[in-house]
């Protein structure tokens, strides 16, 4: 079973939009931080409406930028069309909105995680948590891999356990072309979760 020496501080198990905040925010601020995704080329994947905002996200999308997140700073490098929703309506339900290229902020946010330093990415599945007495210290991957950190953040989506619905039909995926994270699922529930 390979190991990898390198020690982590922060592993981060997903590559969607709260993983790339999570691994950037964690080496940004210094800390050694691996991310972990099971496909590189899905990097910040906008798997359906390539929209940055609206009234819920877009509160969000503002609270990550102040925050000096990525995901604004690449909507706008990326936006095709910015629009001001219900501007029509008071200022309670109004929200800004961007339609974004989807394979351009795919490649711009994984070329901003390519040149972060304190960051290395990685494709893997992860099946485990390793656990010790409680803790958690690092992932074994479909592969055996195993990473070893003080801190794991899972930031699967609806990746875990994913059932993909169309029509009448349902099968087990992530989204479209992706595998769900079975495994893993099945693992957490053992753990207790």
């Amino acid at each position: 079973m390979p190991t990898f020496d390198k020690p982590y501080d922060v592993i981060v198990v997903g590559a969607g939009h709260a993983g790339c905040e999570a691994a950037l925010a964690a080496a940004r601020m210094g800390h050694p931080t691996l991310l972990l995704t099971m496909n590189l080329d899905h990097i910040a994947a906008m798997s359906c409406n390539p929209a940055i905002g609206g009234l819920a996200k877009g509160h969000l999308v503002k609270e990550i930028d102040a925050l000096g997140g990525e995901m604004a700073k690449n909507a706008d490098q990326t936006g095709i069309q910015f629009r001001r929703l219900n501007t029509r309506k008071g200022l309670a339900v109004q929200g800004s909105r961007s339609q974004n290229d989807r394979d351009l902020y795919r490649k711009r946010m994984r070329s901003v995680l390519e040149s972060e330093s304190n960051l290395d990415i990685k494709q893997a599945m992860v099946d485990t948590l390793l656990v010790d007495e409680g803790a958690v210290h690092g992932v074994l991957t479909s592969t055996h891999e195993r990473f070893f950190s003080k801190t794991v953040i899972l930031t699967t989506g609806t990746f875990l356990k994913g059932l993909m619905h169309i029509g009448l039909d349902h099968f087990p995926a992530g989204r479209l072309g992706d595998p769900p994270s079975t495994r893993l699922s099945e693992e957490l529930k053992k753990l207790g979760y």
